[in-house]
């Protein structure tokens, strides 16, 4: 066999054949994988950053409205539900209870985070477009020159001379409450509960000033009522206590966390809820009423429509009587929560402290809720009043008592 020079010059044991060179990559599969997972990640924050939709990110529900009268389209009842069909779609929803049933909504602007809530009406209201956005009625008796227009609806101004807080006054004999010691009582809490409402509407004296929540189904409604009935009426404005929010007054509450503007938009949407009244008074609220910066763009709209403003009594860090003095805004505070107990003995008790307190400085507020042993036991109570020299007043006379005192 022949060698060749090659074979002879190969180290012994060498004589294996030569490995074919294989191609070798740059980099390995796992570092293939980190640079994938890198360019997905850019990709992701850049749409993020340069998407043009404000609501990204924001859970959204789109609702359709749709004016019946605008299409030829009839909606055909079914069993408990009402039947939609346009293009060839079906959807089926639940057919409200009753004609009147109102449901709060609270919606969220995407963009900036601001919340709105929004009541939402049922039935024959929801039918109509027109009639769903309109303003809230006037109560009977009221004069549509002390209104004005807001995004919410009709809110109380000024017009001349002439000023809420003095056209919605009850009548009351000034004369004699001059020279008199006089009492006013505020029930309070009315409004959502039509039937303790109406209690306090009718077993109580005109001379009783009732004040309302801006919540209910138609809190424009009762207050119409009680105004028919000779009653004058506060608007109760739900502030911030210092337990919020495990203490929570309600949709739209005014917060010592909010901006000016944010709370004065949050009052204009309670204002709007209803008319006809003569002030405002704070419901619960004990941090939102104590802190200044969050008061006084409160008491200056109240100065600026021609508002009192009622202190209830239960914050004693209030600073209320000071904002109200500057801007000469009509004040008074409660001194008695007359059914802080509510048993027929603590509420008599409070009474008659009530009536002291009007002997000593001439002039008492007290405060109640429409509680049904608190309506009979102040009822009861008031029809003694002219017998023991003592004047039951509405607030708005007690107010004015109070600042000329």
């Amino acid at each position: 066999m022949t060698e060749t020079a090659d074979d002879l010059s190969a180290p012994l044991g060498q004589d294996k054949p030569r490995r074919k060179r294989r191609l070798r990559l740059p980099f390995t599969a796992m570092q293939l994988i980190a640079v994938m997972l890198g360019l997905f990640l850019v990709t992701f924050a850049g749409f993020a950053i340069f998407n043009k939709d404000p609501l990204g990110g924001e859970p959204m529900t789109r609702i359709a409205i749709r004016d019946p009268k605008a299409t030829d389209e009839k909606p055909v009842a079914s069993g408990h539900g009402q039947e939609i069909k346009q293009e060839g779609k079906q959807e089926t929803r639940e057919a409200p209870k009753q004609a009147s049933e109102q449901k709060t909504v609270t919606m969220i602007d995407g963009s900036t985070g601001a919340r709105h809530d929004v009541v939402i009406g049922a039935g024959e209201a929801a039918d109509k477009s027109e009639a769903a956005s309109a303003a809230p009625p006037v109560v009977n008796g009221g004069d549509p020159r002390l209104l004005e227009k807001s995004r919410y609806g009709m809110i109380p101004a000024i017009s001349g001379d002439l000023k809420p807080f003095n056209a919605y006054a009850a009548e009351a004999d000034r004369g004699k409450a001059a020279k008199m010691p006089v009492v006013a009582i505020v029930i309070g809490g009315l409004g959502v509960g039509a039937a303790k409402t109406t209690d306090a509407i009718m077993k109580l004296p005109g001379a009783v000033t009732l004040a309302f929540t801006p919540y209910g189904s138609d809190p424009g409604k009762l207050a119409e009522r009680a105004r028919a009935q000779r009653h004058e009426i506060f608007l109760q404005i739900p502030m911030e206590p210092y337990d919020f929010p495990d203490n929570d007054p309600g949709p739209q509450t005014l917060l010592t966390s909010l901006t000016a503007d944010q709370n004065t938009d949050r009052l204009y949407w309670h204002l709007s809820r209803m008319q006809g009244y003569a002030g405002l008074t704070n419901f619960m609220g004990a941090r939102f009423i104590a802190t200044d910066a969050a008061m006084q763009p409160i008491i200056r709209e109240a100065s600026r429509r021609g508002l009192g403003f009622f202190d209830d009594g239960s914050s004693p860090r209030s600073i209320a009587s000071q904002a109200a003095g500057s801007l000469a805004v009509p004040f008074g505070k409660g001194d008695i929560a007359l059914d802080a107990v509510p048993t027929p003995t603590e509420i008599d008790r409070a009474l008659n402290k009530l009536e002291s307190t009007a002997r000593e400085r001439g002039v008492a507020i007290g405060t109640a809720s429409a509680l049904p042993v608190s309506i009979e036991r102040i009822g009861a109570w008031i029809k003694t009043l002219n017998d023991r020299g003592i004047l039951l007043v509405p607030l708005t006379t007690a107010m004015l008592k109070s600042k000329s005192s």
